[in-house]
């Protein structure tokens, strides 16, 4: 039994990214992902114009009359959640956690997916692949989705992104269209994110807290990381020690930046509580605009 807190958010969620869906994404997303190939439609007889070459031989002989196959884009795609779970995910200095904004992205990208036909799976990481949804369709899958992204209890606190992403490129043999969400504090991940942009369509998404990048002055603060749980007492209201963080955030920034941009994966950046999907139709544009 779920309990009703869980169903209230599940449903504020649904509700919420299903309209962002259907106003402001789906078009985009459909222009975008487009089917891996053609598949038949009909045999029928040859008229004026048709290409010679679609002249179906073994009917033709069998009839006594010119007929052609006719194809059709294919249009279904994979849709692939690759959502980091690690214990990073659940900071948040406003009203929404990384996770939190993880959820809300896949969810308006399932349903972008869902309008089109298209199935969607779901990949679940931290240090390793914790959880595996397998393709699905239908308004009641993603809201399995939501329900475990959101509410999935971890066995592990840490990240290693290339868990997720070699499994995706062990169980996906058929190109499909990949997102990968995640705050990226992680340099593990590189090679097998190259790998998945090469056998897929791969788009990384980088979720981020505004004070992850800079220190608040708020006097002497707390802090632990929640992945390893080291503890350090700082005194933001120093400027040469909100200085020297801003340095080291920045270093870090670029390094991260490098290691996507020699992945060859397309990639957005997100922060916690801002208008995402905003920032994802204007990425999506973008994207189009290029092609």
């Amino acid at each position: 039994m779920i309990p009703r807190e869980y169903l209230t958010r599940i449903r504020q969620i649904e509700l919420k990214t299903n309209r962002l869906a259907e106003e402001m994404l789906a078009g985009t997303y459909r222009s975008m992902f487009k089917g891996r190939g053609i598949d038949f439609e009909e045999v029928r007889e040859y008229q004026h114009g048709d290409e010679v070459r679609a002249i179906d031989w073994n009917v033709t002989a069998r009839t006594g009359v010119p007929h052609i196959r006719r194809y059709c884009d294919e249009r279904e795609l994979s849709l692939v959640l690759v959502l980091d779970i690690s214990a990073s995910g659940q900071f948040g200095s406003g009203a929404q956690s990384k996770r939190e904004l993880a959820a809300e992205i896949a969810s308006v990208l399932a349903f972008s997916a869902l309008k089109n036909n298209d199935k969607i799976a779901l990949v679940l990481c931290t240090d390793e692949v914790e959880h595996f949804i397998p393709p699905g369709k239908g308004r009641m899958h993603v809201f399995r989705l939501i329900r475990e992204i959101l509410f999935f209890k971890p066995k592990n606190k840490k990240t290693s992104l290339k868990a997720g992403l070699d499994y995706v490129n062990t169980v996906f043999s058929r190109r499909s269209v990949v997102f990968v969400i995640s705050d990226f504090l992680d340099g593990s991940y590189e090679n097998s994110l190259k790998m998945c942009g090469i056998r897929h369509d791969t788009i990384s998404i980088v979720i981020y807290d505004r004070h992850e990048r800079r220190l608040p002055n708020a006097g002497w603060v707390h802090l632990e990381d929640s992945e390893t749980g080291e503890l350090v007492d700082i005194n933001t209201s120093d400027p040469k020690v909100r200085q020297a963080f801003k340095r080291s955030v920045e270093i870090k920034l670029e390094e991260q930046k490098q290691r996507l941009l020699r992945s060859q994966a397309d990639y957005v950046e997100i922060e916690a509580g801002s208008h995402y999907h905003v920032t994802l139709r204007a990425f999506f544009d973008r994207r189009l605009a290029k092609r």
